[in-house]
């Protein structure tokens, strides 16, 4: 048994595990409420979270109007609802156990309208709020509005730094803890910087024990951190316990309670994590958000590594270097490298005869059911991000006024549909990079899904 004393998070004391906030339905009001329940921490994911209609039905999100701000005001719409509904669910679940919090992403369009409208509409149900995937420097007063403790996700002290300086400082009552989610190893979208290798992972105890050092600088000696992305089995973190280099910690497992009986996640998506092996998770630059995330290389995520690989470079002029005309089309033509013509007309042959320009000045080739998809799927768009490099959209203005990269992907699209039973080989499977461990722990021995409850007595024993 791991020495794992309980701590104050959120303004009640509780066991320090902490379930991940996971994109679209792949943590809810049912896998949070279950958490809570066992007297640990519950983690409703805020994007996009499924609401129902008078009989009870899952409403999948569309909208039939034409304009895409339109659009956009229906998604939101419908985010807000589906975050009140599933803190319903969790509330009623959990009772008066354990901790709810909440996760969203900062760089989803309109993040701190779902958030506020959420807090509002689930007043005294939600404890917490989660928030990465860019800097959220206005979590800490959206929270604080709403009396509401908030963790703001960082991968190093210079991130955390910044947020204080900049907004932090003024609203530290309601700092519940720090979350330190290691860059290499999370699942989803994580915070790599331009300056640090992905093929060069850093050991976490040295970066942990730096943010420490920053906290207690700005005198949050009593602030947890959450140790987050890589946490499996407790055995292996208990350095970080009860350590005064590290200080008061709480865990949070992201990929492990995916595979439980009330995870949302659909059966053929455990059984592809079940049988994944060390190796199958790429850390990768795909995603429309600009971020490197990490997803489980399947037919749809290695498509998007083949068209990579076959990226060539362009210049609308002809210069010395560039210098062999590339037909773009009928009427338009750029010129490329004389060596990589036999690049370009291999991908032809093999018929990915559509070629796309990049913002990057390349180009890519796709086949014309690919581009067909690509072309739709942009027309459909809902502006589901502040800023998207796959259709362009932009919540500033409309638009970012550059091309759009079709070396992306629709990620709402394909995140509500794996979300909701879709195909697990033609949409993005998001995961951490141990979830090539199920098929070797003896909690899933022979494909045994636990209870929530099995899973965090197994994490409280080390197993």
């Amino acid at each position: 048994m791991i020495n794992l004393e309980n701590i104050v998070i959120s303004g009640k004391e509780v066991c320090p595990i902490i379930e991940g906030g996971k994109g679209i339905n792949s943590t809810n009001g049912v896998s949070s409420g279950h958490f809570a329940k066992e007297g640990c921490v519950g983690t409703i994911s805020l994007v996009s979270a499924d609401y129902y209609d008078e009989n009870g039905n899952v409403v999948i999100e569309r909208s039939s109007r034409l304009k895409r701000l339109e659009r956009h005001e229906d998604l939101i719409s419908g985010a807000i609802k589906g975050g009140i509904a599933q803190a319903q669910i969790a509330h009623e679940i959990a009772g008066n156990n354990g901790r709810i919090h909440v996760n969203e992403l900062w760089e989803l369009a309109d993040s701190e309208t779902v958030i506020r409208e959420v807090l509002k509409g689930a007043k005294g149900l939600i404890h917490g709020v989660t928030c990465g995937a860019g800097l959220p420097y206005k979590l800490g007063e959206i929270a604080s509005e709403n009396g509401v403790y908030y963790y703001p996700i960082v991968s190093s002290s210079r991130a955390l730094m910044v947020l204080w300086k900049r907004a932090y400082s003024k609203y530290s009552e309601f700092l519940g803890g720090v979350v330190y989610e290691d860059p290499w190893l999370a699942g989803g979208h994580n915070g790599l910087s331009n300056a640090e290798n992905p093929n060069e992972p850093q050991d976490p105890y040295d970066r942990i024990k730096d943010l420490r050092t920053t906290m207690d600088k700005l005198g949050l000696q009593n602030i947890p951190i959450v140790i987050a992305g890589g946490v499996w089995c407790l055995s292996e973190w208990e350095k970080y316990i009860g350590n005064p280099e590290i200080g008061m910690v709480a865990f949070q497992f992201g990929t492990r309670p995916m595979i439980t009986q009330e995870s949302p996640v659909s059966d053929e998506w455990k059984k592809v994590m079940m049988n994944a092996k060390q190796g199958d998770v790429a850390l990768q630059l795909f995603s429309p958000t600009g971020f490197y995330s990490s997803a489980i290389k399947n037919k749809f995520l290695l498509r998007l590594m083949e068209r990579k690989e076959g990226e060539i470079s362009f210049s609308n002029e002809k210069t010395e270097e560039f210098d062999t005309e590339l037909a773009l089309s009928p009427v338009k033509a750029v010129y490329i490298k004389k060596d990589d013509l036999v690049k370009a007309n291999n991908q032809i042959q093999k018929g990915y005869d559509v070629i796309q320009a990049t913002p990057d000045d390349t180009v890519v080739f796709l086949s014309q059911e690919e581009w067909t998809k690509m072309k739709d799927d942009r027309v459909k768009c809902m502006g589901c991000l502040s800023q998207c490099q796959f259709s362009s959209w932009s919540g500033l203005n409309g638009t970012t006024g550059k091309l759009p990269d079709p070396r992306t992907y629709c990620i709402h699209k394909t995140l509500v549909d794996i979300g909701h039973g879709g195909s697990v080989e033609d949409n993005l499977l998001c995961a951490g990079h141990q979830v090539y461990r199920f098929s070797k722990d003896p909690l899933y021995a022979n494909g045994y899904v636990p209870t929530t409850k099995e899973l965090i007595e197994a994490i409280k024993a080390g197993r």
